[in-house]
């Protein structure tokens, strides 16, 4: 799978969001197609079928970018 870039996790995760409340606020047909769509992306993104997985899939994946961040999880070129 190709792991997608911190910036886009995060997009896909904000619009995701915001397809949820304006579809909460008011669903319609056009709130609902958004969501869709935003559920389809991240599951895409994340390689998961369900918006539940795909959820806990872009959690994850933001954990690990920040992780790499500090340089937890950097691996050390006397390990090799």
């Amino acid at each position: 799978m190709i792991v997608p870039v911190e910036k886009e996790v995060r997009i896909a995760l904000a619009r995701f969001a915001q397809a949820r409340i304006e579809y909460d606020v008011c669903p319609t047909g056009r709130t609902s197609r958004a969501l869709e769509d935003a559920k389809y992306t991240l599951c895409v993104m994340t390689g998961v079928r369900t918006a539940e997985q795909a959820l806990i899939a872009a959690d994850t994946l933001l954990q690990q970018y920040s992780s790499r961040r500090r340089g937890s999880d950097r691996p050390d070129w006397r390990d090799r």
